[in-house]
This record gives structure tokens, sequence and C-alpha cells, in this order.
């Protein structure tokens, strides 16, 4: 069951309340909110359900402030979020946890991290966590991938050989991720900052067999569906975990730093490509998780990358998860 501790939530008198104010809500308090460069334990475990969920820190990207990460906001503004949700504001913290998920006796892994220092410097802890946490990468099954930025990515790939690190993993994507990434001519079209990316995905992925592409909508293993959810990236997608009386959304990059768009859901990130689409693409997914119930998780939440979110008015609340 995913249970959450006393010291987890808000409380649950505010939590409730949230639902009906009129008044804005607050991020989190400080203590709920910090985001170490490595936390003293590298992995979390916690259930859904029947469903063993396996949250693995990879690292950070301690970020500098840039004009240009949120379009709509200054870097006063995305300064004065993060000092409400209790976060650092010398840099942008973005944290990366990558899950797996323990269904009977497949392993699954949602997403495949950022490669051993191949995204960032300070980004290397995955495999060592993944070990500590008794799960051998050669024996997981299936590789669900969200999109193909970098640090979702790039742990596919061996850092120097671009090798295969899952050559007998089946690898599922959203086919309108695979089919833009890979088309003809695709990366002269992309901006001078993303070729050299686009140019290993082109030079790569194309030449694997194991990969599975799919629909929106598709069951891409018992009890997990593919929803497609654009603007991030065009083939953008979340994945659905149903562990029988409980569920939980494997939400990649749609809430990605909810220090800054839970409050501000409308702010638009440098990284997605159609940011009107993904402001209504972050408010159908989030709405329905808090309508549904549904537990969520998110790949730059704060470790270990799993939280709640409530509504009030046209903005959200988020309480992350802290390790007990």
């Amino acid at each position: 069951m995913f249970t959450m501790t006393r010291r987890t939530v808000l409380g649950t008198a505010a939590a409730g309340a949230a639902f009906g104010l009129a008044s804005k809500l607050e991020f989190v308090s400080p203590v709920f909110a910090e985001t170490p460069d490595e936390p003293s334990v590298g992995f979390y475990r916690y259930r859904v359900g029947s469903v063993e969920v396996t949250a693995i820190y990879d690292g950070i990207w301690r970020k500098p402030h840039d004009p240009g990460f949120i379009k709509n906001a200054s870097i006063e503004d995305t300064k004065e979020a993060l000092a409400k949700a209790g976060l650092p504001t010398g840099f942008m913290p973005i944290p990366l946890t990558v899950v797996v998920l323990k269904m009977g006796d497949r392993l699954i892994m949602m997403d495949a991290g950022s490669g051993v220092g191949q995204w960032q410097a300070n980004a290397t802890h995955l495999p060592a966590n993944m070990a500590a946490a008794g799960i051998d990468y050669r024996k997981i099954n299936t590789v669900l991938l969200s999109h193909f930025h970098p640090d979702h990515v790039w742990g596919l790939m061996d850092k120097g050989t671009n090798a295969a690190v899952f050559p007998d993993a089946e690898l599922i994507v959203n086919a309108a991720e695979y089919s833009w990434w890979t088309e003809s001519g695709r990366v002269e079209k992309l901006a001078e900052s993303r070729k050299a990316a686009g140019q290993r995905i082109a030079n790569v992925f194309p030449k694997w067999q194991n990969w599975k592409l799919v629909e929106d909508g598709a069951e891409v293993a018992p009890g997990i569906r593919m929803i497609s959810a654009p603007g991030h990236t065009p083939g953008h997608s979340v994945y659905l975990v149903d562990g029988g009386n409980e569920q939980l959304m494997v939400s990649a990059d749609i809430m990605y730093v909810p220090a800054l768009l839970a409050p501000h859901p409308e702010w638009q990130g440098a990284y997605d490509q159609d940011g009107p689409m993904a402001i209504e693409t972050r408010r159908k997914l989030i709405d329905r998780v808090i309508a549904d119930k549904i537990a969520i998780c998110g790949s730059h939440f704060p470790f270990p990358g799993s939280g709640t979110f409530v509504k009030d008015g046209n903005v959200y609340g988020f309480t992350p998860k802290i390790q007990a």
C-alpha cells in the first residue's frame, strides 16, 4: 500500500482544507523540501498495491540561474518560488530519480537515467544505488521511456562506445517520440544546442532491434498503460501503473520542478518544446491525479521523487514524500 508517514504530509486537515480554500497554497514547509546532493541512502522502496516501487537517486543538476529557463518568469520570480519551497536559491536544484517496478517476477525500469556523468558531472549515482538496492541491471526485462532527453535516455548507452546497456531488454516508447527524433533531416532542424544530442540519437537508436513503438493508451506490460502527454517533447509520455487497489502515475517531466510549476502551472520551461501544450497537458494530468487519488512520482521531484498534489483554484500545492 502507498502510505505516507506522519512527517510526510502537511497534515490531513491542511491537505483537506486546501481543496476548497480561496487563499493560495504554499508549496511546502522547508523541512519537507531538502534536496541534498546525495541522500544518506540512495534508494527508497515503497508499495503501490501489489507493485513494489524502488526509487533510485541518480544525482542532481545544480543548474546556474538562467533568464531563459522559464520563458515567462524572471530569475527573481524563480528564486522567490524556490525560497517559498525551502529550497536553495543560489542555483536551480534539479535532482533526478529513476524508478524500478517489481511486478511478479518482472523488473521494469522507468527511463534509464543520465548515463553515469554523461548528462551532468555529479549525476553518477545510479549504478551504485541500484546495486545497493539489490537490483541487477542485467535482469531488467523492460525499459519504459518517457521521452528522449539526455537525462532520461543517456543511461541506455555506454559512455564512450554507445554500446547498449540493456541489449536484452524490451525498450518501449511512444511511436511519436521515436519517429520525431529519428526522422530524416531532424538533426539539421534542431537548435544548435541540441544538435549533438540529436545526432547521437540518430546514429545509435535506429541500429537497435529491441525497440517496441506504441500508441497512446497501449498496455505496455500487464497493469501498465502508456498515456501520451505531449508538449515537453512531441511524444512525451507518462505511465499509469495499476497495483490493484491503488495506482501510480510515473509522470516524468509533466511537473518537472514542482517548487516552480505547482504554484505557477502556467510557467513555460525552456525545455518544453511546445509551451502552451505542455501547460495544457500538465493541468489535465495533475487534475486527474488529484480527482482519482492516484499516487504520483516525477523524475525531478525532491528525492525519493514522489508526493501529493492538491488544488486551490488554478494553482497547486505539492508535498514531497520524504524517507521514513
